[in-house]
């Protein structure tokens, strides 16, 4: 009677563990067969934040707020597309503990804690432009100075802002070496500054909606023309489909 027992036992434990095996194999056979999820995962970074407002334009205007709203709508943009995108933040909060002496190193220093954890194909950090002048206006991508991919993904992005959002005088893309995010951040990052708010014009458009869409979308088709140029096939849609140191 105990032998029979202890079989029955044996042939349960046996069953469980073919169970967990089976599903074990079922989701490496997944992830084989399925194109690689960090090929379709973006983190997105609306720079500043909480008690960090960042530049503070004409009329008063937070960069941080800026950022977020184009932030938002970049998500919706890259989601539209087939992408997963992870947020550094989705509300009107900076990434730091209260109490905290300094609050913008530990701030920066969490945004790069999520790229190192979440290992995206790359990272985009939204920001807005300032200029002592404020006749300058246009948007820019900056890129860390020693990463060609960095580069070539700025390259794109840019051209797609140029293009998108008609811009008079387009400006260049930029090497730097000193911006903390792009310094220390692993893997591929660019930041794209929208716009000056600082210009009059610049800075009441970058308040609509309209525009930030215009933004979002070219930021969005920038990213998917450098992904699918570096694959060598078309991976993911140009369009919209039905489902588819520094411190800055």
């Amino acid at each position: 009677m105990k032998k029979h027992f202890a079989e029955l036992i044996m042939a349960f434990v046996m069953l469980i563990c073919f169970y967990l095996l089976s599903g074990k194999a079922a989701d490496t056979a997944r992830e084989i067969l399925n194109p690689s999820s960090q090929e379709k995962l973006i983190l997105v970074d609306a720079g500043h934040g909480g008690a960090d407002p960042g530049m503070v334009g004409i009329g008063e205007l937070k960069e941080k707020d800026i950022n977020l709203q184009v932030s938002m709508k970049l998500k919706s943009a890259l989601e539209e597309r087939g992408f997963t995108v992870i947020m550094t933040r989705e509300s009107d909060t900076g990434l730091y503990e209260k109490g905290t002496v300094n609050l913008k190193a530990q701030d920066l220093q969490n945004r790069i804690g999520m790229i190192r954890k979440y290992q995206p194909a790359l990272s985009i950090s939204v920001h807005q432009n300032s200029y002592s002048d404020g006749k300058v206006c246009g948007p820019q991508v900056f890129y860390y100075e020693d990463s060609r991919e960095g580069e070539e993904l700025a390259d794109a992005i840019q051209n797609q802002l140029n293009e998108k959002l008609q811009v008079e005088r387009p400006r260049e893309i930029k090497g730097n070496r000193s911006y903390y995010m792009l310094k220390r951040s692993p893997g591929i990052i660019n930041i794209v500054e929208c716009g000056f708010l600082t210009n009059p014009g610049e800075a009441e458009l970058l308040q609509t909606e309209e525009y930030q869409q215009k933004v979002a979308d070219a930021i969005a088709e920038g990213i998917v023309t450098y992904l699918n140029g570096n694959s060598g096939k078309q991976k993911y849609s140009l369009g919209v489909t039905e489902k588819n140191i520094h411190f800055l």
